[in-house]
Order: C-alpha cells, then sequence, then structure tokens
C-alpha cells in the first residue's frame, strides 16, 4: 500500500480514483470530490475542508478524521465505511451508501445526515439534527444519542439499544423497529408505523403511539403522556400511571394506573382493547 504523510492537497479531484493508498496527517483544502472514485483507503488523522470528498467510493478505512461544516454532502454513493475516533461537522453526510459502520463519532451538525442507506451500524455516535436517517434501512445503534426532530422517518429493519432520543416525531412511518433499555422523548412518537416495539423503555410523549399497527411496550416506564394510543392496535405492559389513552383500536394494555380514559368515537369499540390497572384511577369521558 502506497502512503501520502502530511500532505496539503488543494484543487477539484486533487486524488480522483485513488487506490489501495494510505492517507495520514493531511488536509484537503479548496477543490471539490477530492478522493470521488476512491477504494481501498486508509485515512488517518485527516481533515476535510471541501465538498463532497467521498462520492462513489469503496472500502474505506477512517480514524481521527474531520469533515469541516464546509465539507457538506460529504460521503455519497459510497460503500463499505468504518470510519472511527472522529468528528463529522459537515451536515448531509451519507447518502445511498451502505454497509456503514460509525464507532465513536461526533456528528454536531447531523441535518439531512444518513438518508436512504443500509447496512448501518453505530457504536457510541452523538448526532444532532432534523431529519437524521430517512428511508434508511438495517440500521443497528448502540449508546446512541441524539437530539433533533423526524428521526428515522420512513426507516426499516431497525434496533437500538442502550439510547437516548430527543425527538418530535420520531420513528413515523417505520417498519420493524425494536427500542430496549433507552430513554426516548417528543411528541407524536411512532405514528403510521408498523411493528414497533419498546423494551424497557422510559418514554415521554404528548400524543405518542398513535396511528399504529402493532405496537407494543415491555416493562416500560410513560410518564407525561396524553392521548396515547389513538387508532392503534397495542400490546403494551406499563410501570407507570399513563396520563390518558384516547381511542385504541384493539389489544391490551396493563398499566399501574390511567388518569383518563378517552372513548369517544364512536367507530371504536371500546371493549376490544383489555384495560387492566393496578390502581383504580381510571374513569371515562
Amino acid at each position: 500500500m502506497n502512503e501520502i504523510k502530511q500532505a496539503l492537497l488543494t484543487g477539484e479531484r486533487a486524488l480522483f480514483k485513488a487506490g489501495n493508498l494510505k492517507i495520514s496527517d493531511s488536509v484537503f483544502a479548496d477543490g471539490e470530490s477530492p478522493l470521488k472514485e476512491s477504494n481501498q483507503l486508509v485515512l488517518e488523522n485527516d481533515i476535510f475542508k471541501w465538498k463532497y470528498p467521498l462520492w462513489y467510493a469503496r472500502g474505506i478505512q477512517a480514524e481521527n478524521i474531520t469533515l469541516l461544516d464546509t465539507a457538506r454532502s460529504g460521503i455519497w454513493y459510497s460503500h463499505h465505511l468504518m470510519i472511527s475516533d472522529s468528528l463529522i461537522q459537515a451536515p448531509k453526510t451519507f447518502r445511498r451508501s451502505s454497509d456503514i459502520h460509525l464507532t465513536n463519532v461526533d456528528l454536531p451538525n447531523a441535518q439531512e445526515t444518513l438518508w436512504n442507506c443500509q447496512d448501518i451500524y453505530l457504536q457510541k455516535v452523538s448526532a444532532a439534527g432534523d431529519y437524521f436517517g430517512i428511508n434508511s434501512q438495517k440500521i443497528t445503534a448502540n449508546q446512541l444519542t441524539i437530539t433533533g426532530n423526524y428521526l428515522f422517518d420512513g426507516g426499516k429493519n431497525i434496533e437500538i439499544r442502550h439510547s437516548k432520543i430527543i425527538s418530535k416525531d420520531a420513528f413515523w412511518n417505520c417498519e420493524n423497529v425494536v427500542v430496549s433499555d433507552s430513554t426516548i422523548i417528543g411528541e407524536y412518537l411512532g405514528w403510521n408505523s408498523k411493528n414497533v416495539t419498546f423494551v424497557n423503555c422510559v418514554i415521554e410523549s404528548e400524543q405518542g403511539m398513535c396511528y399504529m399497527e402493532n405496537v407494543k411496550l415491555i416493562n416500560c416506564r410513560v410518564i407525561n403522556t396524553d392521548l396515547a394510543f389513538e387508532y392503534s392496535t397495542v400490546d403494551a405492559e406499563i410501570t407507570t400511571t399513563v396520563d390518558s389513552i384516547k381511542n385504541p383500536i384493539s389489544g391490551k394494555i396493563s398499566t399501574l394506573a390511567v388518569e383518563e380514559l378517552i372513548f369517544d368515537d364512536p367507530k371504536i369499540v371500546p371493549e376490544a382493547t383489555n384495560i387492566t390497572t393496578r390502581e383504580d384511577h381510571a374513569h371515562a369521558s
């Protein structure tokens, strides 16, 4: 493998179609698409300052790299990527890419990041930005910390563990999602989704878990959550008091108590949902 060390690389397509190359302690300054069409690269301690650094790239192993804000739309149409101990300040990173492994990566400006991607592995990733992960599939995340609205809209086959999520409209239009041992905070959680399971989670959500098919809660704490489960089919084991439940379609809900139970849609059959409480605080309105 050839090696470039401590270089200042400028100009458009500075290392176009580079292959079987190690680049370390180098700076990619002005100039678009410096590593377009590259393959089998090792990047160590490099800084990217301009747009589109890795498009149509394959087989990239990167450690301690930095993409500045100006390196936006940085990694598109690329596959087999391993990035660790790095800072990606740029928005719109990762588009229509696959086999993406991020370990100990910080994305403080993750607007429109990880769109239409698949086979994504996130370990100790921190991200902040709206529209993260839209229409992406086969996602595994552990110790993910994320803030930003519209998280994983349209995603499929998602597994998240030991994470903290603050996101309005998280997991909308999703299918086959499991979130375990995590905290989820945000309005309108999970609408229009199918086969979503929360295990050992803390959930805080205004009008959360509505318009869902087969939403399941196992040993979850649901706090400061009102008008939950509207027009959803549900199987829920909740260890706390729920502020209010409104018009679930069918299923079963076990909870400590329900402060307000609302059935005000004549098309909904209340008996189709078996609601049991361990404290007799429920009343209908």
